[in-house]
């Protein structure tokens, strides 16, 4: 049985994301990064229902993230800062 705070964030990762479609990929401008106080500009996604994610460096959003995949082959699929 998971921890209830890890329960938590999952439960509220599923509803966010499980069934959405990302719509949108594109590196965060610099006026966005200039609002978060950011040196760097991570990739941000739109999904289908117009929420926006990021990578961030920790959870208190003290800079930008880089996003790391891997591909259905395998593949490294990261997308650095910038």
């Amino acid at each position: 049985m998971p921890h209830p705070k890890e329960k938590y964030w999952t439960d509220l990762a599923k509803k966010s994301l499980v069934g959405r479609k990302i719509v949108s990929a594109r590196y965060m401008t610099d006026a966005e990064m200039n609002s978060m106080g950011w040196y760097s500009r991570p990739v941000v996604f739109q999904l289908d229902n117009g929420s926006l994610f990021f990578p961030s460096q920790d959870d208190e959003g003290n800079g930008a993230g880089t996003l790391f995949g891997q591909g259905p082959k395998g593949e490294e699929l990261t997308m650095p800062v910038l």
